[in-house]
């Protein structure tokens, strides 16, 4: 289903990898290299890296399409901070703690988007406006003198660009390196698209076994035989890098040859781009429709995955319905749940036998190597 605008256009960076691509060329290390086992295994990294990476680093909170209108809110636990995500009056995104400044109440539950003119207290019923500022309170002249310009809700600095939300508990963030990843956002319209489905899966193993799957195709034909490989050449991948994020891109050079890499649409059908948002996030784009996941640990052997599915518009047939279902089930409850997140999950198991001291990583596992070069660099 080609639902791509034909006014969207790609970066210079996408088709240059197309290009790269086209000639052949393949993203390989030039040696074999290797990785302690102990780092997907010890409690005292992960202390660390919870301390240096999540909470100094924007972190992905999802796509813009969570809020689709002005004066809604989401709720998000996944980082281990109770977080209420808002769009106000004017369209603005504002990402606050989800803790009343009365007595610490939470504020909110739900699943999905909720109205948000008025955030109200369950406890005593101090409202709150989209935008995190104390609206009202009851009996207010038992608060003598409370200045209420003082007491709205916890906000934490955030960005809204090329289509997702980031936040960072770090007021000291810049969002500089998400901000350079726009234009590439920008080219597939993750702002204008629909989220047709969004799931929480609870991965027995370490968030960096979660995304090293997705940092090198040398898989992708003995893992996913039965899914998407016949989608796939074996190991040919290309990418370079965007700031501190990885954009990766995977094809058929027989189809690269035979279009026009100028036209959109026809590229989108050749290439698969993948982008690896620093540090515990993954943008997959197929042909007609996008996947954000994004890894949230919990414990050193236990990590969050939210898998986010985006298609142009939200079905308007039983054709279309059918359509993203498949798509939805082939990703969702194949390729990502059961084989990805499987193996992420056998790796663990594996990993803490301490039977082994370091992991092997081939020349098509380039990805995988650098990823942990800049963790090292950042730890």
């Amino acid at each position: 289903m080609d639902a791509i605008p034909r006014t969207l256009r790609p970066t210079h960076g996408q088709v240059a990898l197309a290009d790269a691509l086209a000639r052949g060329e393949a993203a390989m290390g030039s040696r074999m290299t290797s990785l302690p086992a102990h780092i997907y295994t010890d409690p005292a990294r992960f202390d660390h890296e919870t301390k240096r990476l999540f909470e100094r680093f924007p972190l992905l909170l999802g796509p813009s399409a969570m809020l689709p209108h002005v004066n809604q809110a989401v709720v998000h636990d996944g980082y281990g901070v109770p977080l209420i995500i808002t769009r106000d009056g004017d369209g603005h995104v504002h990402v606050l703690a989800n803790v009343c400044r009365h007595r610490g109440t939470r504020l909110l539950d739900a699943d999905g988007p909720v109205p948000a003119t008025r955030i109200v207290c369950p406890y005593h019923a101090w409202a709150y406006r989209a935008d995190g500022r104390l609206a009202s309170l009851p009996r207010a002249e038992c608060f003598p003198g409370l200045d209420k310009a003082a007491y709205g809700l916890v906000e934490f600095t955030s960005i809204e660009a090329g289509g997702l939300i980031w936040f960072s508990r770090d007021p000291a963030s810049d969002f500089a390196n998400e901000a350079l990843l726009a234009p590439d956002l920008d080219a597939f319209g993750i702002a204008d698209l629909h989220l047709y489905k969004r799931k929480v899966h609870e991965v027995a193993a370490n968030w960096k076994l979660v995304i090293d799957a997705f940092l090198e195709s040398y898989h992708v034909q003995r893992l996913h035989a039965s899914t998407i490989a016949s989608f796939f050449a074996d190991g040919i991948t290309v990418a370079d890098q965007i700031g501190r994020h990885q954009r990766a891109a995977v094809g058929r050079a027989d189809y690269l040859n035979e279009i026009d890499r100028s036209d959109w649409p026809a590229l989108r059908r050749a290439v698969t781009y993948t982008y690896q948002l620093f540090p515990n996030s993954v943008v997959i784009v197929s042909p007609d429709y996008i996947n954000l996941l994004i890894a949230m640990p919990q414990s050193v052997g236990h990590t969050l995955v939210e898998d986010i599915m985006l298609i142009p518009e939200e079905p308007q047939t039983n054709e279309a319905a059918a359509h993203w279902a498949r798509s939805w089930d082939l990703l969702d409850g194949g390729t990502f749940g059961t084989e990805d997140f499987g193996a992420a999950a056998l790796g663990q198991r594996g990993l803490e036998s301490g039977l082994i001291d370091n992991i092997m990583l081939g020349t098509l596992e380039n990805g995988v190597a650098e990823f942990h070069a800049k963790l090292d660099a950042e730890l």
